[in-house]
């Protein structure tokens, strides 16, 4: 409902362009490594899939009022004032506070699974090239780094202790941004 009542916005006051902020969770468990815009598109739980549903309502609205767009698809943020709590997309802040609480750092699965983990200003320069690009949008663009990294890499960083919870349906074991398109688009 939040992004109809932006793109009803858009339409009612003129709006020219809209920057989504999409997700990478669309891909569900990609068959390629790294992946690609044009890959298959396989929600797998709840989020992906709403997110996704918010990317398609902007390219519709594109195409019926003409309203250039950027479509994101923004892999695994992290940063200051992460969530701390929450099933999806909070490791980092979920695992500061344990650590803060002297708890272990609860791994979902193994750990052997990597991410993409974009920080927070490499999101924003993304967002800041898309909004002074001159050329005409439409586009969808990963935004990461095109570097994974293991969950069990990051929980040794942070030196803590650790404990593990089953792996959830629909998790893939890694996700990697193929990063060819943004870098050739925006110059990021």
């Amino acid at each position: 409902d939040g992004t109809l009542s932006v793109l009803r916005c858009c339409l009612n006051h003129k709006i020219k362009k809209i920057i989504y902020s999409a997700s990478a969770s669309c891909y569900g468990i990609s068959k390629k490594i790294p992946t690609s815009e044009k890959s298959e598109i396989v929600p797998q739980y709840p989020y992906a899939l709403t997110k996704r549903l918010g990317e398609e309502l902007v390219l519709h609205w594109s195409e019926v009022y003409n309203l250039n767009f950027t479509s994101f698809r923004l892999f695994n943020v992290y940063g200051p004032r992460s969530r701390t709590t929450g099933a999806y997309g909070a490791m980092f802040g979920v695992f500061l506070a344990q650590k803060i609480a002297n708890k272990p750092m609860t791994i979902v699965g193994n750990g052997n699974q990597k991410r993409d983990f974009t920080y927070v200003s490499d999101v924003v320069d993304g967002l800041l090239k898309s909004i002074n690009n001159k050329k005409s949008d439409k586009q969808i663009l990963n935004l990461g780094t095109g570097k994974a990294v293991s969950v069990n890499q990051i929980v040794k960083m942070l030196n803590g202790k650790k404990t593990f919870i089953p792996k959830r349906p629909g998790e893939p074991d890694i996700t990697v941004a193929d990063i060819t398109k943004i870098k050739k688009y925006l110059n990021w």
